[in-house]
């Protein structure tokens, strides 16, 4: 088990490794240019469309899951090897995200422009949101293993994990990426679930902090 001095610069290169990997995600839509067919502005986003929703929602998504990772690391106070290599998987999937998104956001332009599947998103579908779901199940593994290890956190901080919702989430984002195997445009508006999802597994958890207390 690393001592304090060592969680808190274990805290530091993460944090860094997602400020770096939130600002790359920019790259997948920062090449967009207005054509000789496009009138204004209007047109350029509304003909890379598929892209710049990819790229907000990862954002967003990125943004969220960070709360949830920061939610468990609030609560520790040093680390052991599991959360180590953990936090490593997280880590590679948040690097990996600017790509599998830039390759996903493109797939789906293709494939809502009518071509065929083989032409269009391919295996991108899968690929980007399995990414999602590793992201997602290895941050709720950091705080199933937190919450079996009492030692290595702080019996002062009144923060609650919820892993349990990161696993649904996981599997959540699993099953859009099968879907667009598929429907590649159809799969893609199934992450509309996840905003009532989300909210429902909240009130839930919250519920169930007031009745703890």
């Amino acid at each position: 088990m690393w001592d304090k001095r060592s969680f808190d610069r274990l805290v530091s290169f993460t944090d860094a490794v997602t400020a770096v990997a939130i600002t790359l995600l920019i790259l997948s839509v920062i090449d967009i240019r207005a054509t000789s067919g496009e009138g204004s502005v209007w047109d350029v986003i509304s003909d890379n469309s598929s892209e710049l929703i990819t790229f907000g929602f990862t954002f967003v998504v990125v943004a969220v899951m960070w709360q949830a990772h920061l939610r468990v690391f609030h609560r520790l106070t040093a680390f052991d090897a599991t959360i180590f290599w953990l936090n490593v998987l997280w880590l590679i999937g948040i690097v990996l995200l600017p790509w599998t998104s830039a390759m996903y956001g493109e797939g789906i332009g293709v494939a809502g422009s009518g071509t065929s599947r083989e032409e269009g998103l391919g295996g991108t579908g899968l690929l980007y949101w399995s990414n999602l779901a590793v992201i997602s199940w290895s941050a709720a593994l950091i705080g199933w293993h937190a919450v079996r290890h009492p030692e290595l956190c702080d019996p002062d901080t009144k923060v609650i994990t919820r892993p349990r919702r990161g696993f649904i989430f996981g599997f959540g984002f699993l099953a859009v990426g099968i879907a667009t195997a598929f429907a590649p445009v159809l799969g893609s508006w199934l992450a509309l679930v996840f905003i009532p999802l989300g909210i429902v597994l909240s009130r839930i958890d919250d519920r169930r902090a007031r009745n703890a207390t």
